[in-house]
């Protein structure tokens, strides 16, 4: 049988970038997101590079629906965890403003990645697997303007290169893609595009998806570090 991949918070950017490319090393490919009426093309995409994939509509913050979805994908050898926000239009106060009820709200994009790694611990343990993460630059670099939405990043930073830590020795990774810029093709990549008056210009300010996802690939095949840093800002 052939192994496994899980993309959870798929989209047109970095999320289907790792899709094909575990895919080309001949994993089938299991696609989660929010967005069930996006995921014809996605399938058909990964269908004409020759991968084998199926797909369900979820979103992450509901914990029944997520970890029953799981158990009926079936054991899996490789994780990824993308999802985050994408309404530009609902942004975070700076962090001075921010309350405990903010920071309480910014972290459940975190429970998730918790409850999606225990239960799919035993089988990726069993298979020497891994588990990736996707998550902000402000993890590891002060962007006030983020608000209790900086907790979160630092937070799932910390639990990704704790978790490889704990696992290195079980024949498990586990790894995170910290990204400060727009990831190209994706959701944010088309709203600021569409609305340079608002945002100004991304010239210098984008990351290639396939670049990112190629670099995810070697940090699991070689397991050699926890943690690769993408930041044109």
């Amino acid at each position: 049988m052939s192994p496994t991949a899980v993309v959870l918070g798929v989209g047109p950017g970095l999320g289907m970038s790792i899709a094909h490319r575990f895919g080309r090393e001949g994993y089938d490919v299991v696609l989660l997101s929010r967005r069930g009426d996006r995921h014809g093309d996605y399938l058909k995409s990964l269908a004409a590079a020759g991968v084998h994939g199926r797909a369900f509509a979820v979103d992450v913050r509901d914990r029944e629906q997520l970890l029953s979805t799981l158990d009926e994908i079936g054991p899996v050898d490789v994780v990824y965890y993308g999802p985050g926000a994408t309404d530009l239009n609902d942004a975070p106060g700076e962090i001075t403003s921010a309350t405990s009820d903010d920071a309480r709200a910014a972290m459940d994009w975190l429970y998730p990645a918790i409850d999606v790694v225990q239960r799919v611990l035993p089988g990726v343990v069993e298979r020497g697997g891994g588990l990736l993460f996707a998550g902000g630059l402000s993890a590891v670099q002060p962007m006030p303007m983020l608000g209790a939405l900086a907790l979160t990043s630092a937070a799932l930073r910390n639990y990704a290169v704790t978790l490889n830590a704990a696992l290195a020795e079980k024949g498990v990774y586990a790894g995170t893609l910290t990204i400060g810029g727009v990831v190209e093709r994706g959701d944010i990549h088309q709203t600021v595009k569409s609305m340079p008056g608002r945002f100004g210009s991304l010239a210098g300010h984008t990351l290639d998806p396939d670049d990112i996802a190629e670099t995810a690939w070697q940090m699991f095949v070689q397991r050699d570090r926890a943690e690769e840093v993408f930041s044109v800002l």
